[in-house]
């Protein structure tokens, strides 16, 4: 079967949209200081007897950490296909990249699109890894320490921002698709010229050649 740009285009909005629900939710589902802290106290006599008092913070179970995790996922799958489908030689034609770059309007839509990427990559990571170092390392000597969870709002705004990467990498691909009809077009048109211009030569020739 062979791809085509509406088929790509599909794939693309559908991992971006994937990526945009899965970091909605893993927004909502995040932990909203239901927790509390127990502090707890042990004996040590390996020198000296002293009291050592810890603070443990007990965290919800909640699906954050994964759903961020797979939301980054999806937003790398749909940066992924999408680049393939940029220079994917569609019908077995393929077109120089310098050619696509030429234009200026697919340059600026691509240039956007992939500082949106990271930008919503950085947006998902940083809570998402944040939130995981907070479950795992939750126990703290400092008796005020506050039991914090990840900033909120990152992830919600890191999906919003996949969602638009996703549309703005399909406008670059629409982008490429008339860049790549347009120097195939200019081809076509050369190669006819160079036949025309072919044909004229070989007639005068022959003209010449009959007249002598």
């Amino acid at each position: 079967m062979v791809a085509t740009v509406k088929q790509m285009s599909l794939i693309v909005s559908v991992f971006g949209v994937v990526s945009f629900i899965l970091g909605v939710v893993a927004e909502n589902k995040k932990v909203q200081y239901d927790f509390f802290k127990l502090v707890a106290c042990s004996w040590n006599n390996q020198y000296l007897v002293q009291m050592v008092f810890s603070v443990t913070c007990k965290y919800p179970a909640d699906p954050t950490v994964a759903l961020g995790y797979l939301s980054v996922a999806f937003l790398v799958a749909s940066t992924v296909v999408l680049g393939i489908c940029l220079f994917y030689p569609y019908k077995g034609k393929s077109v120089p990249q310098g050619v696509l770059f030429k234009h200026t309007t697919f340059t600026a839509f691509f240039n956007i699109a992939l500082f949106t990427t990271g930008l919503a990559a950085t947006m998902l990571l940083w809570p998402t890894i944040t939130e995981q170092i907070h479950l795992t390392h939750n126990v703290h000597r400092d008796l005020n320490y506050e039991c914090p969870t990840a900033k909120t709002g990152l992830l919600g705004g890191g999906a919003f921002l996949s969602l638009d990467s996703s549309l703005l990498w399909l406008i670059a691909l629409m982008l490429a698709d008339n860049a790549r009809e347009d120097f195939f077009e200019e081809e076509e048109g050369d190669k006819g010229e160079f036949g025309k211009a072919s044909s004229d030569a070989y007639e005068a020739d022959v003209r010449v050649n009959g007249s002598a």
